[in-house]
């Protein structure tokens, strides 16, 4: 079992908000979070929409279905009785009591606007990812709060790593995956899901021509993963005409296989560019659907860094559900060609800008687009990091730091609230307590 770091906000939506819905991607672990949750700290009746029974009584009576549910309850698999959602509306209406239902589901319903309006003011969404690198280890990060922090997030000398990140990469974040001990396992694992989801999933949502072509453009994805999207090229790589093109990637959102990053924009007198990017949810997909083997690392050159970029995309999401700060995920780029990776931007507008580099050294020239980025915003420049594949935490110059992606689940918690997760195993009682200011990372593998 591994102890999920959004289990502390899902028991703080459940104390004031009627409905919470907790989504996410198949296999990330959401049945098994609701499980437990409903058995102890909410105590609430379990029922699954993946039974047939169950599915049949809420298609064909949900106000009757709703009706007889009595007190708090849990809904498996909610996306599967639409009709529920209306349902649940009126129930909530008449009792609005904290806490009486517990959703779960493989979609992402604000993305289904007929489902998502119909809650509007009565429920909280939560999104479940796959596991995190920190809840691999047992321990919580903290690496985005340090960096909104008033201390200095790092302090340069050598940072040890464990466990490589390229294996990391490699066997990505679905628990499932991850109790696989070979990669020709992992990957028959990889096969029959991505068969399993488009087969089920897919068509639950919306009844579509041509699967088979669906895993070849999330092959297409991982192969751009970071790039700009550009639709006349994925139409024309994948042989898919753009307005077809167009809704599988929707569908594939929606079903938490890819996800969609935003351009960041402010006035700061320059042109940016404002077309998104694409990443896959999980490194270990990317991997699977590129081809790449169990050789530690992919080659040097394009995958290696958009595989490395991608990993630190979906790590910076993860870590935002948990965060005590909760910025606002962007990347940036203007007309002239200057970017940066990411950009963190908090409530307040203030911004940190971080770059994921695969190299093992760092010069002056890959800190371009932080220094761009922070003449640009002035004091609302909090910091920039480029996180690369050395070991050794350096500063180059004010507010710029290079640090290993390690960081990423090693650095200190910045004074959040961000206590170690539940230890799971031996080795796992060990405090995580940092030195303010200091990396201090475990020497453990990730099993």
């Amino acid at each position: 079992m591994y102890s999920r770091h959004l289990a502390r906000r899902l028991l703080e939506a459940l104390s004031d908000t009627p409905v919470v819905l907790l989504h996410g991607a198949r296999q990330t672990g959401k049945s098994t979070l609701a499980r437990r949750i409903a058995e102890e700290p909410h105590p609430a009746r379990y029922i699954s929409l993946d039974d047939a029974t169950s599915l049949a009584a809420a298609m064909s009576d949900p106000q009757g279905f709703v009706g007889g549910l009595g007190g708090p309850a849990v809904i498996d698999e909610v996306q599967r009785a639409p009709g529920l959602f209306l349902a649940l509306k009126q129930a909530v209406d008449e009792n609005r009591t904290p806490g009486r239902y517990l959703l779960t589901g493989s979609a992402n319903v604000l993305l289904l606007p007929q489902l998502a309006e119909t809650l509007v003011g009565r429920m909280e969404v939560l999104t479940l990812w796959p596991l995190s690198q920190g809840e691999i280890e047992g321990r919580r990060e903290g690496l985005i709060d340090a960096l909104f922090g008033e201390e200095t997030p790092f302090s340069p000398g050598p940072v040890e790593s464990g466990t490589g990140v390229w294996p990391r990469i490699r066997r990505g974040g679905y628990p499932e995956a991850l109790a696989r001990r070979t990669t020709d396992r992992r990957d028959a694992w990889f096969g029959a899901y991505v068969t399993t989801l488009l087969q089920r999933d897919i068509r639950d949502l919306a009844s579509i021509e041509g699967l088979a072509d669906l895993p070849r453009l999330l092959g297409l994805v991982a192969a751009n993963a970071g790039n700009l999207v550009s639709f006349a090229e994925l139409s024309r790589d994948a042989g898919i005409a753009q307005t077809t093109l167009k809704r599988y990637l929707a569908l594939l959102e929606t079903s938490f296989l890819i996800q969609r990053l935003q351009p960041w924009s402010a006035n700061l007198g320059k042109r940016l560019i404002k077309t998104p990017k694409l990443y896959l949810t999980d490194t270990g997909l990317a991997a699977h659907l590129l081809g790449w083997g169990e050789g530690g690392r992919p080659e040097a050159g394009r995958d290696a860094g958009r595989l490395l970029e991608n990993f630190v995309f979906m790590e910076l999401t993860k870590a935002i559900t948990w965060s005590r700060v909760q910025p606002r995920l962007y990347h940036f780029r203007t007309a002239s060609g200057t970017e940066v990776d990411f950009v963190l931007e908090d409530r307040s507008g203030r911004c940190v800008g971080i770059e994921a580099k695969a190299g093992t050294s760092l010069g002056e020239n890959d800190f371009s687009g932080l220094r761009a980025l922070r003449e640009a915003l002035g004091e609302r420049f909090r910091c920039g990091v480029v996180l690369y594949g050395g070991s050794e935490g350096v500063s180059f110059g004010r507010n710029l730091y290079a640090a290993p992606v390690q960081s990423l689940w090693t650095a200190p918690n910045g004074g959040s609230d961000a206590r170690a997760a539940k230890p799971r195993g031996r080795g796992h009682g060990r405090a995580h307590a940092a030195a303010e200011g200091r990396l201090h990372p475990r020497n453990r593998s990730a099993g």
